[in-house]
Parts: structure tokens; sequence; C-alpha cells
């Protein structure tokens, strides 16, 4: 085992920021997958996905020398890392989702070439995930309609709940990175669960 691997996140981006290039490695290894499957599931497009972590992780690099967690309000703990990771992708979701057209639905075949063989977002479900409400899918079938179903909430309440479910924020977390009260934030998660527990009863 890497001498790094029990390391925090935190003192793996100070060490990286000092010059040690193993570090970033240790962070890419721990967070790159679930990064692409946050940014795959609020787009749609796996090409554009594998673009947009790039640039994510190029962020990092570059701001490695001024980053330093930061609390999301006064008298609150320090922000993890990976909080500070999934807002940088969520930046870059939310600016590409500007850019561009709206996306297929997140359970449409994603390969870009109108011939129904690219891959979908169900089977990216193969791969370990944060994805609570997933562990019960036993079928590609029951996933293509639990991620119909996240496909149709709000894009608000989706945002929320992809958050907590790939990069695991808190509610204050996703209010900080959404710059929303946390109320507002608690709600939308709390709808988007509601709604994608009652796919699951009638599954």
């Amino acid at each position: 085992m890497s001498p790094l691997a029990a390391t925090a996140d935190e003192q793996l981006m100070s060490a990286y920021a000092h010059g040690d290039a193993s570090a970033f490695e240790t962070l890419y290894d721990r967070h790159a997958a679930r990064v692409w499957r946050y940014i795959l599931r609020s787009i749609g497009d796996p090409a554009a996905a594998d673009e947009l972590s790039q640039e994510v992780w190029f962020s990092v690099a570059r701001q490695a020398g001024r980053y330093a967690p930061r609390a999301s309000a006064p008298g609150l703990p320090l922000a993890r890392f990976s909080t500070w990771l999934f807002t940088l992708a969520r930046h870059r979701v939310v600016d590409h989702l500007r850019a561009t057209r709206p996306q297929a639905s997140l359970d449409a075949p994603a390969g870009g070439d109108g011939e129904g063989d690219g891959p979908t977002l169900a089977d990216t479900l193969a791969a370990p995930s944060g994805f609570g409400p997933l562990r019960r899918i036993e079928t590609r079938q029951q996933a293509a309609r639990l991620l119909a179903a996240l496909d149709a909430l709000p894009p608000e309440q989706r945002d929320a709940f992809l958050l907590q479910a790939e990069a695991g924020m808190s509610v204050a977390d996703i209010a900080a990175a959404t710059g929303v009260p946390f109320e507002t934030a608690k709600s939308r998660l709390r709808y988007a669960r509601a709604a994608l527990r009652r796919t699951l009863e009638d599954m």
C-alpha cells in the first residue's frame, strides 16, 4: 500500500502544492471515477464528461498553490477537499449546459452517433457508486427506469441528489455549492429522494 493511501485529502493537496506529484496521483485515484460519474449523470454525454472531467483536474492542479479549506458558513467546520472538488465539477456542468442544447434523456444511448450503440448511464451502474437507492437495483431495466426518474426531476433537485450521492456532500455543503439557503437545499434533496423512492417502490 502506498504511504499516501491513508493521508487526508487536504494534506495531499498541501503536499502537491509543495511539489509532490504522487500526492496528486493519489487524489486522482481516489476521486476521478466519482467526478466522472457525477458529470456524466448530469449531462448524459460520455465524451463531454471526459472533457469536463479533465478540465476539473486541470483546475485542481492550477489552484493547488491557492487551495485552502474554507467553511461553508461562519461557525461550521472546514469544507472537505471533496466538497471543493465537486463544486469545481458543478461549475463545469453548469457552464456546459448553458452553452449547449438540452441533453438527451439520462437513460438514452449516449454514443453521439445516432445508432444507439453507445453506452448509456444505466451501463455505468456496474461501477461502485454512492448512488444509495441504486444499491437495490438488480437489472439493467430497473436501473434505466430509475435513471429516467432521475432525469425527470427538476434540474435543481437532480443536482442536489447527485451532489450528495456522488460527492457525499452534506446539506450545508450543497447549499454553499449551489448558492441557496440551507432549507432550500434540504427541500430539494427531500423531494428528489421522495420521487426516486416512489420509483423504487413501484418496481
